[in-house]
């Protein structure tokens, strides 16, 4: 009852307000699906997330890849990764790939509506090789960070080299990387105008190992061991950073028309004390434990609030066009993700849309295609019309089956040949870019301090986003 009493003025409060929202988008790396409160967990303490979701709207069907560069490709294009080569694999060390310049980003989108500021702090994995790869060529104006995954939380470290950066320069702060992620995303905050609005992008590399946690946090959890217990305090140490990010809107004038948006790039991996309950699988799979994330939205003065659940299937292409749209900003007609703003207020329903992931990481491809209630996963030579070999094809009725134990494809072989070709639709868009993980790794030497190319020209250090960016397109 007080969740309905709510929503009219919830409406009321959407319809008096044309201002663009402020945008804080919160990003957790190989977070559990069960390991909030929120969504039931109860070995780790994240109260400062229960709290955004209470606040706000569970989305209860987020959904992302099974590894986190797709995910931060996606959610910045608003395009199935596939297109442009980013979806196969993680974005390692050794890589020459990254983001290509051909593809517009929220921040560059975001430019164009006013929002002068466009922060990004956290764990970049998008290329790292050239300059034009990196978060500031890309439409940010503002970059704090590192580069690769895996960092070391204490020495920011990867490969023997300082992977810490304040825009393009490497930054020598000391500190818990989660720690000084938060801070400067608090600092951003604070200082953000108050007359116009602003992005923060907030990706965090908690709790991804290697699985390293401050004292004071360990002894929260005396009865876990190993990194069970360090990846339970890493997760309660990210959620204190959270705590003083959401702590820092709600001190503004403008905190009610501020958009936060959380979800975690991939699911959790189990063998380190992760839980992706009541779902199958993890990290590196295909199946929903390994998809199926914890996500929370809120923005009171859009209608997202309230404490409610919303069941419909969403996820990491939808995010640029329904923030673009919450911004005012026309969408690209090039998209893949949809707005789902009007569904989560109950205006309009979803289309229904097949919803893809894959993963090609090492020698075994794996992949799933959902429609409506079915989901149809594949393993092998599945994109080929002609394979080489059969794949392995399962069919699961999300409905009936959401723990994905029942495999009817024998007793459904038409919905398996229609979902296979939907797949291979699928495949057929698929560009080169980043192949196998261990490609280029032999003999790899990592650049002094994960600084590549020369500085950016002083024309171009006003705006370290957009422009430079064009130019480069323009140049094609």
């Amino acid at each position: 009852m007080l969740v309905l009493s709510l929503l009219p003025l919830v409406g009321r409060a959407f319809a008096a307000v044309d201002a663009r929202p402020n945008i804080l988008l919160l990003v957790a790396d190989d977070l559990g699906f069960a390991d909030v409160g929120f969504n039931g967990g109860k070995v780790i303490a994240t109260p400062n997330l229960d709290r955004l979701a209470a606040t706000g709207v569970t989305l209860a069907d987020f959904r992302a890849c099974p590894m986190c560069s797709p995910t931060r490709a996606g959610l910045l294009t608003g395009r199935w990764p596939l297109r442009f080569g980013l979806m196969r694999a993680v974005v390692p060390p050794w890589s020459r790939y990254g983001i290509p310049a051909e593809e517009d980003t929220l921040p560059e989108l975001l430019a164009n509506a006013g929002y002068r500021q466009r922060a990004m702090v956290g764990k970049w994995h998008l290329g790292h090789s050239r300059r034009e790869q990196l978060p500031l060529a890309n439409g940010f104006t503002r970059f704090y960070g590192h580069y690769n995954g895996a960092i070391d939380y204490f020495t920011l470290e990867r490969d023997g080299e300082r992977d810490w950066h304040d825009d393009d320069r490497t930054s020598r702060d000391s500190g818990y990387s989660t720690d000084l992620i938060g801070a400067e995303a608090v600092r951003l905050v604070q200082r953000a105008p108050t007359h116009e609005p602003w992005l923060v992008y907030v990706p965090f590399n908690a709790p991804h190992g290697p699985y390293q946690a401050k004292d004071e946090d360990l002894k929260k959890y005396p009865k876990l061991e190993g990194d069970r217990r360090a990846y339970a305090a890493m997760v309660d140490s990210m959620d204190q950073a959270v705590g003083r990010i959401l702590a820092a809107v709600d001190a503004r004038r403008d905190t009610a028309n501020t958009l936060v948006l959380f979800f975690s790039d991939n699911g959790g991996i189990p063998r380190v004390g992760s839980s992706n309950a009541p779902y199958r699988g993890a990290k590196l799979t295909v199946y929903e434990g390994g998809t199926r994330v914890a996500a929370a939205m809120r923005w009171p003065a859009g209608g997202v609030a309230g404490g409610r659940k919303f069941d419909a299937r969403i996820g990491y292409i939808d995010v640029l066009p329904t923030l673009l749209s919450a911004a005012g900003v026309p969408l690209p007609r090039n998209l893949d993700g949809v707005d789902f703003l009007p569904a989560v207020r109950g205006t309009t329903p979803l289309p229904q849309r097949p919803w893809f992931s894959y993963i090609h990481q090492n020698e075994d491809a794996h992949a799933a295609v959902h429609l409506g209630p079915w989901k149809l996963v594949a393993h092998g030579d599945f994109f080929a019309a002609q394979p080489a070999s059969r794949p392995a094809l399962e069919l699961y009725n999300l409905d009936a089956d959401p723990a994905e134990k029942n495999d009817v494809a024998a007793r459904e072989p038409d919905k398996v040949a229609h979902l296979h070709r939907l797949l291979r639709e699928f495949g057929t868009w698929q560009m080169p870019g980043v192949g196998l993980y261990t490609e280029g790794r032999e003999g790899f030497v990592p650049p002094k301090d994960w600084v590549v190319g020369a500085a950016p020209r002083a024309a171009d250090a006003g705006n370290p986003g957009s422009a430079t960016k064009k130019k480069r397109k323009a140049a094609k």
